[in-house]
């Protein structure tokens, strides 16, 4: 018996993790809220970089402190930074435990490398790595002489791929087809929004072998970032457009912008496309602006950002 009386319960079965890649803007943000919607009863834990790299639907969010998210129905969200297997180790103790554990991967890391991390611990076990794709833009970054390499890899080390954005895609049959390709052993789902359902995400990978890789969670050697501070009451519409120029070459940009009425707004840019929502009010401002190396001139986008226009909130649709 255990000290103080009390009978210890039944030994704890692993904690499930899916891990969650896809290049630059392919949607998993989008696809994390969306399982957060449909958690069915479930407690999820969702482990991020930053909490300001997930904007989580403010409809979602219960409470926040400083390493850890409340969200409705028993779910968490964990900011992990580099120090991925003490958080996973922390979730593991919460009480209640969460029933499973989605982590997603950076834009740029190699997922397969955050898996083969997962397979090593005792008290986890490793449900799935899903990696999404851009059904309107995946061929042209495989394709790319910088970024073409990570983009293909990423699918390589999936054991499902989540074909999204077909709707924006000109022949979504091709796209898949060349999939099939290109990775010839991972399944394929198609989606738009994301907007698939719960069950195919947990066991993705469905009882066969995980595809394990080593070496360093990032692969960020060509890639640069910068952090921006655009002026209180700047009008996000009018920022969103000017990161989305193709003269930049930005390929993500994502962050929240305070509107003149005191309002926060979130901006999401993908290439040349943007959209501007409504943000949490405790969202801090700021934007992450990341483009390949000696590509993107930082210094420019700083500028143009800083001596962006200020205007009373607005209407804004891309």
């Amino acid at each position: 018996m255990a000290p103080g009386g009390k009978r210890p319960g039944p030994p704890q079965l692993p904690l499930p993790v899916t891990v969650v890649g896809g290049y630059l803007g392919a949607g998993k943000t989008t696809l994390i809220n969306a399982m957060l919607r449909r958690a069915g009863g479930r407690r999820l834990a969702i482990m991020v970089n930053e909490f300001g790299a997930l904007p989580i639907d403010s409809s979602l969010i219960e409470a926040a402190d400083d390493r850890i998210v409340t969200l409705t129905g028993g779910c968490v969200c964990c900011s992990y930074g580099e120090d991925m297997v003490s958080s996973l180790a922390m979730l593991a103790a919460l009480d209640p435990r969460p029933d499973h554990v989605l982590l997603e991967a950076s834009g740029v890391a190699f997922p397969g490398a955050i898996a083969g991390t997962v397979g090593l611990l005792q008290d986890f076990v490793l449900d799935g790595t899903v990696v999404l794709a851009d059904a309107e833009t995946v061929q042209r970054r495989a394709a790319d002489r910088y970024i073409g390499s990570t983009v293909r890899q990423q699918f390589a080390q999936a054991d499902l791929i989540l074909l999204n954005k077909c709707d924006l895609a000109a022949d979504p049959d091709a796209v898949e087809a060349w999939l099939g390709e290109a990775a010839p052993d991972v399944r394929t789902v198609r989606a738009r929004q994301a907007d698939v359902p719960i069950s195919v995400v947990l066991g993705a990978r469905s009882g066969g072998p995980a595809k394990l890789v080593g070496g360093p969670f990032d692969h960020t050697g060509g890639f640069v970032s910068a952090m921006l501070n655009p002026p209180a009451g700047a009008d996000p519409g009018a920022l969103a457009r000017l990161l989305a120029d193709p003269a930049h070459r930005l390929l993500r940009a994502k962050g929240f912008v305070r509107r003149g009425d005191g309002a926060m707004a979130a901006i999401q840019v993908v290439g040349n496309r943007w959209t501007v929502t409504e943000a949490p009010a405790e969202a801090r401002s700021g934007l992450v602006c990341i483009g390949l190396k000696g590509q993107v001139d930082v210094a420019a986008v700083r500028r143009e950002v800083a001596e962006a226009a200020t205007v009373r909130t607005g209407t804004d649709t891309p």
